[in-house]
């Protein structure tokens, strides 16, 4: 991950969110991403939704949800569609009233969304947060290289991963089990759509955060 080299001020108080959200991961954006796929290979298997959360901070410098951003998309051309995974997400690509779009015309939608908090928070980069974060940013740059698009906000490599975060606090890695051990409601009939997950995955990220407060606040003073 870049060095950002960001000032630091003792504490928070005086600060305006953005420059809060700015300077709590160094320049960086966290934006909470779910795809639900075709497969498991980013290269070969079709993007069938995404969702971007939006992380933001609250004036005691707590994280909370933001806005939830989300889109189905039509597979890309040759994509292959795994009918396991169909079967799994509950996703049928051929429903008349699927409102399906290209890629590209996801990933501008959304990445404007980002770019637009990122402008608002001062923040010099997004980077995503997810659980199991590989998976989802895979899909991301996948996406990105097959529609040419030349500038995502999202750093290329570097992520947050709440499967891990939620290993080491509360020694959960499954999402609706870490969501149960931090007393997140979590229903299992509305899980593996985007949406839902993506925002869930965004609770636990900020309720993560939120808990571990003081570590943060004593190694900035």
């Amino acid at each position: 991950m870049a060095d950002l080299d960001l000032e630091h001020d003792d504490g928070i108080a005086g600060l305006d969110d953005g420059s809060m959200m700015s300077r709590r991961f160094r320049g960086f954006l966290p934006v909470v991403v779910d795809c639900e796929t075709g497969g498991f290979n980013h290269q070969t298997d079709a993007l069938l939704e995404i969702a971007a959360v939006i992380v933001k901070i609250g004036e005691d410098g707590r994280l909370y949800r933001g806005a939830t951003h989300a889109y189905h998309l039509q597979p890309f051309p040759g994509a292959n569609l795994e009918p396991a995974a169909l079967a799994f997400t509950g996703i049928n690509v051929d429903h008349p009233l699927r409102p399906a779009v290209p890629e590209r015309e996801a990933l501008r939608l959304m990445f404007r969304e980002v770019r637009d908090e990122m402008h608002a928070t001062g923040c010099t980069r997004a980077v995503l947060v997810g659980h199991n974060a590989f998976f989802d940013l895979n899909f991301i740059n996948a996406a990105i290289a097959r529609t040419g698009i030349k500038r995502s906000p999202f750093h290329p490599f570097s992520s947050f991963d709440t499967a891990t975060l939620a290993g080491v606090a509360f020694g959960q890695t499954v999402l609706a089990r870490a969501c149960a051990a931090a007393a997140i409601e979590f229903d299992s009939g509305d899980a593996h759509s985007a949406y839902y997950d993506a925002e869930k995955t965004a609770d636990l990220f900020c309720e993560i955060v939120n808990r571990v407060r003081p570590v943060y606040d004593a190694a900035t003073r």
